[in-house]
């Protein structure tokens, strides 16, 4: 194993043995192997792939002495500087913990510090053969000149005894506080969780900075990349005429042309979500989408030998393109092409670069050091001596360290106040306006278009509607309201989804903003991500909420977590919408009845929502659309698969399940803020208080009913939100009786009942309680589904147990 020492002594002994060049080139001629980088270029890149390198080692040395917390180094990685160079840096990038080189080359590149083509040579022309010497000089009369003939920058010096010699400038010295130690002090405030860094400010070590275009990510396993599927296609979607959430095309925060660029390395791609991801991409080219996306694959020889670059190059619709990582001026030219090819056809590639470990893995890496490969280029290029180079990284060293001890006294955060601050911000006022603002639109200068889109039979005017029916209305009513709404999922756009609640949908949006997907639940959240993160209001539906837990970690870690990496800089609204929870037959068995939301109420900041009736169902939805747009809230919607076409409540025929859908003026009166509960009273309402949600609300009120007739008066509250949960009003009712009954439809362990008795001992309720609740099973298949889910017979007995306390 190569340790951090060993590899700073190998590298500063090789360095030394480089020596000089035979004759000396000016920066600003090109390679003078023909290459398409110029000398300056090639010392920029040597610049980003050594502050990279001394940040790997400041972080260990940082966290030998208690004030480093991220060590994941990026050490045989730093070729992908090369990508960085030969992409925009407005281009959206997605990086992975081994990308160190570029977030340096693309801070210097944002700032102006990573030269340009010198002007009129193309960056593909031919270098000239070799350096000039005073020979080469040589006219019609002796010490005769041609300037022409001069390297750039270069000049002559006349001494006393009129001989003239040839001087190009020593190699500069890297300036105090040039862009690379500004790179360098971004991801040093990382590594001692400074308050300080820019991205996450002192929550996590990410690569992330909005004015460079660098979107923060977890890196766990590949999980970034259904994200960046999901940006690209966006993007060329906004590129074509979409518009986005808030109306205005020039809204969008990445250039029309840009190229979506996404790092991972050999470790990912294997993983599910990178082969989701790919999968997706490929599919999608097949079937004509267009998706500018450039993945990057950093292959440091972990897998079997050649595995990776089989599996890449197997991708169907996802062009080909591979390099020696190792060596800067081949992946720049390679990536370059890459990146061209991208940017202009508009569809997938990868760009598969070989790369080594070396703080991971043997001593023979070693010989294969991406930055002992820049310089050696830079050297035999004629460009800088063996020891300018060792000075630099000299100097480069002193500079870290400089800035390593400013940012020890950083501030750290000392607070949950500051820790969770950009989590999740909630504006309960400036949603309830949004929902006014909608109304208004909807009533005035959109009834034209509304009647048109309702075929002039707005849904106020056809009757009471089912819950799936309000579902379906209220979809309608937002993506009229927010252009860039985009309804998206397995057959929702073909079929109207597995229970018709995106039925006609398509018909009236198109089949750009209602659009059918591949079925796994991974790939349709991550366009989800990436469709929010350009500026779309995106609604995915996950088919059924068994499919939801296969693609958990997109909710958790990318979802939920990108306010929190980037102190609200990025953000990615969404609400997924999802069928779930049990039918009381067991319909469809284990794969269709799924009642665990625990993994859910776990993520910090999401937004839990269950309506249980349809006149909830529609101002709920309302809520999370706004809450999405004003907040950049992530919401799920489960919707009860169970509920979505009862119609009655107590008797057969008697429609009290059903409700008339609100007209736009009565939208602001009939607002549910996020974390509101709803309260029916049942007789007099002072003798018990049943808590419930989902399926409970219903058979919670024919048990109350059942109750009444006994003489018993209960209140039913229905929390309508898991997360977060309705705590004041929890509280409030059960103080009213001094009996509660939590009913959770959900499992005994780890179900919701669990967080409403918390809530009541945390906040000192000193009444009865009781808990009726799903049994910890899985549900079974038809009839057997009765004994372990909650029925109204059950909440009955529950009640009459406890009132006989």
């Amino acid at each position: 194993m190569t340790t951090p020492h060993d590899l700073d002594d190998r590298l500063r002994a090789e360095l030394a043995a480089l020596g000089a060049p035979d004759q000396r080139r000016d920066l600003g001629e090109p390679l003078p192997d023909g290459g398409a980088l110029t000398g300056a270029q090639a010392l920029a890149l040597f610049d980003a792939q050594l502050t990279s390198r001394l940040l790997d080692l400041a972080g260990r040395w940082l966290s030998g002495f208690g004030e480093g917390y991220f060590t994941v180094e990026s050490a045989g990685h730093e070729g992908d500087a090369a990508v960085a160079a030969a992409l925009r840096p407005t281009d959206p990038a997605l990086l992975h913990a081994r990308s160190g080189a570029f977030y340096c080359l693309r801070a210097a590149q944002a700032a102006g510090a990573f030269p340009a083509p010198e002007p009129g040579r193309s960056s593909s022309e031919s270098a000239p053969t070799g350096a000039v010497s005073y020979q080469d000089l040589e006219g019609p009369g002796a010490g005769e000149t041609e300037a022409g003939s001069l390297p750039v920058g270069a000049g002559i010096v006349v001494d006393a005894d009129g001989d003239a010699t040839v001087v190009v400038p020593d190699l500069p010295q890297p300036a105090p506080d040039d862009a690379f130690a500004a790179a360098a002090r971004d991801v040093l405030r990382g590594i001692v969780a400074s308050a300080e860094e820019p991205a996450a400010g002192g929550r996590a070590k990410v690569f992330g900075r909005a004015d460079l275009a660098v979107v923060p990510t977890t890196s766990a396993a590949g999980s970034h990349l259904p994200r960046a599927v999901g940006l690209g296609l966006a993007l060329e979607r906004l590129r074509r005429g979409a518009r986005p959430a808030d109306g205005e095309a020039e809204a969008a925060p990445w250039p029309a042309d840009a190229v979506v660029v996404c790092a991972f390395d050999d470790g990912a791609a294997d993983h599910a979500a990178a082969t989701a991801a790919l999968n997706t991409t490929g599919w999608y080219d097949h079937t004509g989408l267009r998706i500018p996306v450039l993945f990057v694959c950093a292959d440091g020889g972990a897998s079997a030998e050649g595995w990776v670059a089989a599996t890449l190059r197997a991708r169907p619709g996802i062009r080909y393109f591979a390099a020696d990582g190792t060596d800067v001026a081949a992946t720049y030219r390679v990536a370059a092409e890459a990146a061209e090819w991208v940017r202009r056809q508009r569809r997938p590639a990868v760009l598969h670069l070989s790369a080594v470990r070396l703080m991971e893995q043997g001593d023979g890496d070693a010989a294969r050091d991406p930055l002992l490969a820049t310089a050696r280029l830079l050297v035999t290029s004629g460009y800088a001596s063996g020891e300018e180079l060792l000075a630099r990284y000299d100097e480069r060293g002193w500079q870290l360290r400089r800035v390593a001890e400013e940012v020890l006294d950083e501030p750290k955060l000392a607070s949950p106040v500051e820790i969770v601050r950009e989590l999740a911000p909630r504006r309960p006022v400036r949603v309830s306006r949004a929902v006014a603002e909608a109304a208004a639109h909807a009533a005035g200068p959109g009834a034209g278009a509304r009647a048109e889109a309702f075929g002039g039979k707005p849904p106020e005017l056809t009757g009471p509607l089912t819950l799936a029916q309000s579902i379906n209305a209220a979809l309608a009513d937002g993506m009229l309201d927010h252009p860039g709404t985009a309804v998206f999922g397995h057959d929702v756009a073909a079929q109207g989804g597995v229970y018709g609640v995106t039925e006609g949908l398509r018909d009236r949006f198109g089949a750009a903003r209602v659009f059918d997907t591949l079925p796994d639940a991974t790939s349709i959240l991550g366009l989800g991500l990436g469709a929010g993160l350009a500026g779309l209001l995106p609604v995915p539906e996950i088919r059924h909420l068994t499919l939801l837990h296969g693609a958990e970690d997109q909710l958790r870690g990318e979802a939920a977590t990108m306010r929190f990496l980037s102190r609200g800089a990025f953000r990615n609204p969404m609400v997924v919408r999802v069928p779930g929870l049990a039918s009381p037959e067991g319909l469809g068995g284990h794969d269709r009845n799924d009642d665990s939301l625990g993994a859910l109420r776990d993520v910090p900041g999401l937004v839990v929502a269950v309506p249980a009736r349809p006149d909830d169902a529609a101002p709920m939805l309302r809520t999370c659309l706004a809450a999405a747009r004003v907040d950049g809230s992530v919401c799920v919607f489960v919707e009860p698969i169970a509920l979505y076409h009862v119609r009655d409540l107590y008797t057969d025929g008697d429609d009290e399940w059903t409700t008339e859908y609100a007209e736009p003026g009565a939208w602001a009166d009939r607002h549910v803020p996020i974390g509101r509960a709803r309260v029916y009273g049942i007789g007099s309402a002072e003798d018990l208080t049943i808590i419930t949600f989902g399926n409970g609300v219903r058979m919670s009120l024919r048990a109350a009913a059942t109750l009444a007739e006994e003489g018993v008066g209960s209140r039913v509250v229905d929390l309508r939100w898991l997360a977060p949960l309705p705590v004041a009003d929890i509280i409030r009712e059960s103080s009213a009786t001094g009996r509660v009954l939590v009913v959770d439809e959900t499992r005994r362990t780890g179900g919701v009942g669990e967080g409403v008795l918390s809530a009541l001992v945390d906040t000192g309720y000193v009444g009865a309680a009781r808990r009726v609740a799903a049994l910890d099973s899985f549900v079974p298949l038809g009839p057997a589904a009765r004994q372990v889910l909650v029925s109204a017979e059950a909440i009955t007995q529950g009640a009459r147990t406890l009132l006989a306390r």
